[in-house]
């Protein structure tokens, strides 16, 4: 089971946690849910359609959305 803490603009909560669960669903609740052991940091800007994404583990990443969007995000992933 994956978590994903993410701190910033653009969610439905400034403080989240996101977690993906072993049949593909996905959960999310309002500020941070422990257990939590982080694996990597990351930052997250999506502005429009484009998303950069800066990684401590897989370094620098671009993607595009299908959807408008801004957010700003402080995000942590681990389990």
């Amino acid at each position: 089971m994956k978590k994903y803490i993410e701190i910033g603009i653009g969610n439905r909560w400034f403080v989240r946690t996101e977690t993906e669960h072993e049949d593909g669903t996905e959960t999310e609740a309002r500020g941070i849910v422990r257990p939590f052991s982080c694996r990597t940091l990351y930052i997250r800007i999506w502005i429009g359609k484009k998303v950069w994404i800066l990684d401590s583990r897989e370094g620098f990443k671009t993607a595009s959305k299908k959807r408008k969007a801004f957010k700003l995000i402080l995000g942590f992933a681990g389990e």
